[in-house]
């Protein structure tokens, strides 16, 4: 199968995108068995919730306000819910995975009046909003794992810690048919709980898979300041099994895949060669210098392959624990990336993967955000982006990284190559290309 797509790859961008893509929904198999059975059916139920409903349900858990002004009262409130936090796990009843499944709708076809926000100049889905509904789902599902029956309102504030993989197969997301969001909870830590969603859209009276996501949640104290134990989960079947395994093996690649980070290791002896094999295709061979280089023939060096943007984070973006949503983030991280890829490539990209999406530091409101936008390694047709993110406090002049994103993109031409000038762009180069790669083997 692998050497199919790598003779396909070489024809048309249009056949290229359309096959590999399909050939991803096909081969992938859904991670949760309580997804499986919704990927046909008629259209959704009138009983489920709305995406406003969503972020309506998370305000009432955690007593949020919705007044800017009332903020600071509604985090002091929260305080007192310290004494309802468990010492132990043990202490917890613990969960089955359909106990926090949820089905959500896009109403995007049924209700018109809502499609403007989603929509794009292409007249298809705007995928930045589609990651802003992922990260409230995800939130959600893991406050549905860990609901007690006599509270009212959640003692644990539920963060996103990470984006481990969203895999996309369709290309194009329609503006005017409905949207079926589904989730639950697939694995759990002590503090920490693995979310998959899916998303899957109304075609002719049938659902059919768009993506496929994976996240990470923390559970933290009322005040957001101290990790908080989560209810267990009991796998109830031999497949039900095989996911919790899987989360446990997400798990352990993610602590291998930081170990080799090439802010921590040295490369790989391929890699090294890689680069070297750059180095030497760039000298100018006219002169015998090791300064002198010269770009070859249909490249970018990787310095012109950038952008950058900045954004004030305002109220109006505050989450329910009154710092900067993480989703408005990712949106941000993914519209700069996306503008990137089009620029690169002369061309427009479809995204085709989002990996290892970080989330280091909280974004206070107020905050100034940069963002930096970089093309780190092509191949063919695809175009892997690199988006920084730090904030800057204008007081002390000080910067500090809040999150890394890693976006796969396929423009509808063919792209130059990117070529890395100094030692430190040939790592972002080694980077991209191992994002890469993990990205093609999933397909």
């Amino acid at each position: 199968m692998w050497n199919l797509l790598t003779e396909s790859i070489c024809i048309s961008i249009r056949r290229v995108g359309l096959w590999c893509l399909r050939r991803l929904c096909i081969m992938r198999k859904l991670p949760s068995v309580l997804a499986r059975t919704l990927t046909s059916g008629t259209s959704a139920s009138p009983g489920l919730l709305n995406m406003s409903e969503v972020r309506s349900k998370l305000r009432d858990i955690v007593g949020a306000s919705t007044n800017w002004r009332d903020h600071v009262q509604a985090m002091q409130e929260r305080k007192a819910l310290h004494t309802l936090l468990a010492k132990r796990q043990e202490d917890l009843p613990p969960r089955r995975m359909k106990d926090s499944y949820l089905e959500v709708i896009l109403p995007l076809g049924s209700q018109p009046e809502i499609r403007e926000k989603y929509l794009n100049v292409h007249n298809s889905v705007r995928f930045g909003r589609i990651l802003e509904d992922l990260d409230s789902l995800g939130v959600l599902v893991c406050y549905t794992h860990t609901k007690q029956e006599m509270q009212q309102m959640s003692p644990l504030s539920i963060v996103t810690a990470l984006v481990d993989k969203i895999n996309l197969c369709q290309k194009i997301i329609h503006p005017d048919c409905d949207i079926k969001f589904t989730g639950n909870v697939s694995w759990v830590g002590k503090t920490s709980m693995e979310v998959k969603m899916h998303m899957l859209q109304l075609h002719g009276g049938d659902y059919s898979p768009v993506l496929d996501a994976t996240f990470v949640m923390v559970a933290r104290d009322p005040e957001n300041k101290r990790p908080a134990f989560v209810n267990p989960l009991i796998p109830e079947s031999p497949e039900e099994e095989e996911i919790f395994k899987q989360g446990e093996l997400n798990k352990m690649k993610r602590i291998e895949f930081s170990t080799s980070s090439l802010l921590k290791m040295a490369p790989t002896a391929e890699e090294r060669n890689i680069v070297h094999d750059i180095f030497l295709n760039t000298l100018d061979t006219r002169t015998v210098s090791f300064q002198s280089r010269k770009l070859p023939p249909n490249s970018v060096w990787m310095e012109d392959a950038k952008l950058k943007g900045l954004e004030i984070c305002h109220p109006e973006e505050r989450n329910i624990f009154n710092r900067i949503f993480g989703g408005f983030l990712m949106r941000k991280a993914f519209e700069l990336g996306w503008a990137t890829a089009c620029s690169y490539g002369s061309s427009r990209p479809f995204i085709v993967s989002v990996d290892d999406i970080m989330f280091q530091k909280p974004v206070e409101v107020g905050s100034l955000l940069l963002l930096s936008g970089q093309v780190c390694y092509t191949e063919k047709n695809y175009i892997q982006i690199r988006v920084h993110s730090e904030v800057y406090n204008a007081n002390t002049r000080e910067q500090h990284t809040t999150n890394t994103f890693h976006f796969t993109f396929i423009s509808e031409n063919e792209v130059p190559q990117v070529v890395p000038k100094t030692y430190g762009e040939s790592m972002l180069y080694l980077d991209g290309m191992r994002h890469f790669t993990a990205v093609m083997r999933e397909m």
